[in-house]
């Protein structure tokens, strides 16, 4: 089995585009493929959150628990996207659990080793910020218009 660099993959996602080659060697040395089983927390809320993810093939759930119910589902990624910013806001602990909804495969990106490399580099930080800041914004307004529809629609008893 040949094993090759995640280079390639990285600096071809949509979300690198526009990196220049030495942020995303940079990047790649801070990349591992990781798996998770269908129901396995890939983070849980409070915990470290010390990754983010790029999903290569599978899905994975965001869920907020709820009191005396089961888990509310916020968002739901797949292929393609990037998962978890959790990691470039101080105190880096989760906001809420994910859970692989089927067999997922991705690449985990270490929040630790990308910390230091942004305070080294503070061109790549500030891309990185600039592109997490657009992900933020997305994902505020997705769970802004979930709220919208769980507390807005009527009530079934008048």
């Amino acid at each position: 089995m040949q094993i090759h660099s995640l280079e390639p993959m990285l600096a071809e996602h949509p979300f690198f585009k526009g990196f220049n080659d030495k942020h995303v060697a940079l990047l790649t040395g801070c990349a591992a493929n990781v798996a998770f089983d269908a129901g396995e927390f890939v983070f849980r809320e409070g915990k470290e959150a010390n990754h983010f993810y790029v999903i290569r093939h599978g899905r994975v759930a965001l869920e907020a628990a709820a009191p005396a119910q089961k888990p509310l589902i916020l968002q739901t990624r797949q292929a393609g996207d990037i998962l978890g910013w959790s990691w470039l806001i101080h105190p880096y602990h989760w906001m809420f659990d994910a859970r692989a909804t089927e067999h997922t495969r991705a690449v985990a990106l270490d929040g630790k080793c990308l910390r230091r490399k942004c305070e080294e580099d503070h061109e790549l930080g500030y891309e990185m910020l600039k592109r997490f800041a657009y992900i933020m914004e997305q994902e505020l307004d997705a769970t802004r218009l979930q709220l919208l529809d769980v507390y807005g629609a009527p009530s079934p008893h008048g």
